[in-house]
């Protein structure tokens, strides 16, 4: 298949070695087209061969493969298309991603549900306001994911123009305290075309990058800025908490002057990690794999334990979320017998504390 690409379109909009070792093992006749997908859309996606924009429709076949493996397409990700007169493009297979990023939702009966966010990212920029929208244990979660796919990532404090600068000095200590060591930390007005300069390490021809932040953090303004266009919208944020209103609805990915590619994405109401266990979960808090082994107890739990180090050499907060992210771990893995033995206890527990409280009362 290799002779039909025209390679120096695809590098433009993030063709990468591990998609051209794939390609080397298919053989496909000429009709068939490798693209990108740039945009989802509720009833098409649409995609990107290097020279132009294109609609398509993921064939029904290939969503049932996708779907028993519970996974999905997702913008960034790499596929096969035949056409498909009038509607454009019939995607008919999807190229094993080299990464992606993942969370965890409610499927409405209770029930954890992976969603695939992006793919194919080489870098994420994690993008957090100067303003009310700073929340280091929110920082912690979006670390912890990238981290989870494998992925590098630098922290984009926005709205420097705006923060006092003792307020600006505090945060920046605070936020580089926070992130792995050597993650670079960024203070910048997202507006300023300075930015492009500063970034300009992370936006190499032929990486692609996902800009990852709530709502309101400035991660559409960055994405004008960085593309030289006003290519999302933006809107003003709440006076009160610094939070936008989602302008951005969907994912993204544009292309920069320097030939890197941005995916720009909306702010995520809640991230529930993808973690298939503790001991995973663990290995992304650094700080505490490192002073785990130093613990008394080999089994410890860095919570009540005498001799922990943990406890003894982590900020109290940040300990806490690791507790906190564990329990949703747990729950995310527990099967459904197990989820009812777990609702029974608590209300047993429920109902000896109330007649604990009643036999107070009554004595």
């Amino acid at each position: 298949m290799l002779e039909f690409l025209d390679f120096e379109a695809l590098r433009s909009i993030g063709l990468r070695a591990p998609i051209l070792q794939q390609l080397n093992t298919l053989m496909l006749d000429p009709a068939v087209r490798l693209m990108r997908v740039v945009e989802l859309q509720r009833e098409h996606l649409l995609l990107h061969d290097g020279q132009a924009l294109a609609r398509g429709r993921l064939d029904h076949a290939l969503i049932r493969l996708l779907d028993s493996g519970d996974d999905a397409v997702a913008v960034g990700d790499w596929v096969l298309g035949r056409p498909d007169p009038p509607l454009g493009w019939r995607v008919v297979d999807r190229l094993t991603p080299s990464t992606q990023l993942s969370r965890r939702t409610n499927d409405g009966r209770g029930s954890p549900q992976r969603q695939v966010l992006v793919a194919n990212v080489d870098a994420a920029l994690l993008v957090m306001g100067l303003d009310h929208d700073f929340n280091l244990r929110r920082l912690e979660r979006y670390l912890a994911l990238v981290r989870l796919a494998g992925i590098a990532a630098a922290l984009v404090l926005t709205k420097a123009d705006q923060a006092e600068p003792s307020l600006m000095a505090r945060r920046i200590e605070q936020a580089s305290g926070c992130v792995p060591e050597g993650t670079p930390v960024f203070a910048l007005d997202g507006r300023d075309p300075a930015s492009a300069a500063a970034l300009a390490p992370w936006l190499v021809a032929g990486q692609t990058l996902v800009l990852l932040g709530s709502s309101g953090a400035g991660k559409s303004t960055l994405t004008n800025t960085l593309t030289g266009q006003a290519l999302q919208y933006t809107g003003p944020v709440r006076d009160d908490d610094s939070r936008g209103r989602h302008t951005t609805t969907t994912r993204t990915l544009h292309r920069t002057p320097s030939g890197a590619c941005i995916i720009d994405t909306p702010g995520l109401r809640a991230l529930r990690l993808d973690v298939g266990d503790e001991q995973q979960l663990q290995q992304v808090f650094g700080d505490i794999a490192r002073w785990a082994t130093a613990c008394r107890f080999r089994n410890c739990r860095h919570q009540e334990e005498p001799g922990c180090a943990v406890r003894a050499e982590v900020a109290p907060e940040r300990v806490r979320n690791f507790h906190k992210l564990q329990r949703e771990a747990k729950r995310d893995t527990l099967t459904a017998l197990e989820k009812r033995e777990v609702v029974s206890q608590w209300k047993a527990r429920g109902r000896a504390a109330a007649q604990r409280i009643r036999a107070k009362r009554s004595g």
